[in-house]
């Protein structure tokens, strides 16, 4: 039976999420992606210091 599942990719660097969840999909065929979620915001450390927050969400069907 399939089943829905979400993978998140967390990073704070955006190029390190795209290539994982890159890497993820060529692991998927096309007809078990559902929708590609993403998210980007600037987060400021104690410091004054900006750093930039990712996160992508793969919503996809098992095979199951």
């Amino acid at each position: 039976m399939a089943m829905i599942q979400v993978k998140e990719f967390l990073d704070t660097e955006s190029s390190h999420a795209v290539k994982k969840v890159n890497d993820f999909l060529a692991t998927l065929r096309e007809d078990q992606v559902i929708n590609v979620c993403y998210g980007s915001y600037t987060k400021t450390g104690a410091h004054g210091a900006q750093h930039q927050r990712t996160a992508i969400l793969v919503v996809y069907r098992t095979d199951g």
